[in-house]
């Protein structure tokens, strides 16, 4: 078997780092190199962006305390001081200057406050910080829209809530006004931190987590996950066709169920898988299996809690038809946990070798947020109203979101020029009513 491609990658990343190339170069984690590489596939070069917005009664956020604290945030957390790069053929993380933009976007007349924050995230810059906090309202709104809106290469899950957090506890600690000591610290025009001792710290802590990580992918590519993966994935097709050069316009459909409790929350995960799969099938009505990535993972026992992506995207092979029996769906969901730490690329490749045409392109995606893991943005005792924007950019022609808390909130978001919108529509309603069925049934 050929060398797995993260042992690979880290031997030409430790040649560069090694070799009296540029200073403060960091590796980069599996899943940071896959979202550069569909960066790259991107006819404008478009990062795949994670945004979270916030309702605020109208001037309750003070922007240049805002800023304060975004830049402090920035200033602990390496993934959010650097930009990616490539140093001879190699992607890798260069250190450089805490830097984020906190800005308020205009609300022409006739406009929302929703469609001006949707453009202005489309409109991401491509050399611009990882982390924007864009502030918009008309001229009649009570109400304040905040998008906090991160580059998904240096994000997961885990990462949201270390960012809505640690964003919170500086706005507060900041104070009304910035105190001396701060700002002998601070220079007037962005507020960029010096001093050596958060950053080191941070430094060594995201060092830690990344190296781990590595180790942990570089074991899982081994010759038995690669034949699991390979009987698991050997039917997928080439995929959906590449995006366009300019973004298409998307729906979206929204429905609150109950909260799952008991019995049926660990079937849960399972039930959204075979409900998108069978959601993706009466969208597209393929005759084929389609591929349905979702992200998992999280830091390993002992990392350090640092902001970054530490998750894989795995692959579910979805095969046409109604519903499936839940207990063979979860019995071959937990084999692929076995192997959930085989990076993506490694997936393709035992895919390929198995005699599927794929090249990686998602049919479908599905994410799943535990709410209770992440707190709600809170500034100065302010606790945001969490909301969702419609129209945004998708990674996958079809994708389901699902975040649970009080209850479980259920969005699908399409791409109209793949899926007109009654067929999404009847997609949803399948989708819900398989859920259901296997919740009940559990």
């Amino acid at each position: 078997m050929q060398p797995s491609i993260t042992a690979a990658y880290l031997a030409r990343y430790r040649s560069v780092a090694a070799s009296g190339g540029p200073a403060g170069l960091l590796p980069l984690t599996g899943a940071q190199r896959r979202f550069l590489i569909s960066r790259r596939l991107d006819p404008q070069g478009r990062p795949d962006v994670v945004p979270l917005f916030f309702g605020y009664p109208r001037g309750a956020v003070d922007l240049p305390r805002l800023r304060r604290a975004a830049t402090r945030l920035a200033s602990r957390h390496p993934a959010l001081r650097g930009g990616f790069a490539t140093v001879r053929g190699t992607p890798v993380l260069r250190l450089g200057e805490p830097s984020v933009e906190v800005a308020r976007v205009t609300v022409g007349p006739g406009d929302t406050a929703r469609e001006a924050l949707r453009r202005a995230l489309l409109d991401w810059p491509a050399d611009g910080p990882a982390l924007r906090l864009l502030l918009a309202a008309g001229p009649d709104d009570d109400e304040e829209l905040l998008a906090l809106a991160l580059d998904h290469a240096v994000c997961d899950e885990q990462s949201l809530g270390l960012a809505t957090a640690e964003l919170g506890a500086a706005y507060t600690a900041d104070g009304a006004a910035v105190t001396a000591a701060t700002a002998a610290t601070e220079t007037a025009e962005d507020g960029r931190l010096s001093g050596p001792g958060p950053a080191a710290d941070g430094l060594a802590a995201y060092r830690e987590a990344v190296e781990l990580q590595l180790a942990a992918e570089a074991a899982a590519a081994s010759p038995a996950a690669h034949a699991h993966w390979a009987a698991r994935l050997g039917g997928l097709s080439g995929g959906p066709a590449p995006c366009g050069a300019a973004p298409r316009p998307t729906g979206m459909v929204v429905h609150r169920l109950p909260a799952v409790t008991g019995a049926a929350r660990a079937a849960l995960f399972p039930a959204l898988l075979d409900a998108v799969s069978v959601a993706a099938h009466r969208a597209f009505r393929p005759d084929r299996a389609l591929a349905l990535g979702y992200p998992w993972g999280g830091r390993l026992p002992g990392a350090p809690p640092v902001l970054g992506c530490f998750l894989n995207t795995l692959v579910h092979p979805a095969a046409a038809g109604t519903a499936g029996d839940l207990g063979a769906l979860g019995a071959a969901w937990w084999d692929d946990l076995d192997h959930a730490d085989t990076p993506f690329d490694e997936l393709v490749r035992a895919a390929r070798s198995a005699g599927a045409p794929w090249t990686g392109a998602l049919d479908a995606a599905l994410t799943f947020e535990d709410l209770d893991r992440r707190p709600p943005l809170v500034l100065a005792g302010t606790a945001g109203r969490e909301t969702h924007l419609a129209g945004r950019p998708l990674a996958a022609p079809l994708a389901v979101s699902a975040s649970h808390g009080d209850d479980l909130l259920v969005r699908l978001a399409w791409d109209r020029d793949r899926c007109p919108d009654a067929a999404a529509e009847a997609a949803f309603e399948a989708l819900l009513s398989t859920l259901r069925h296997h919740l009940g049934a559990a």
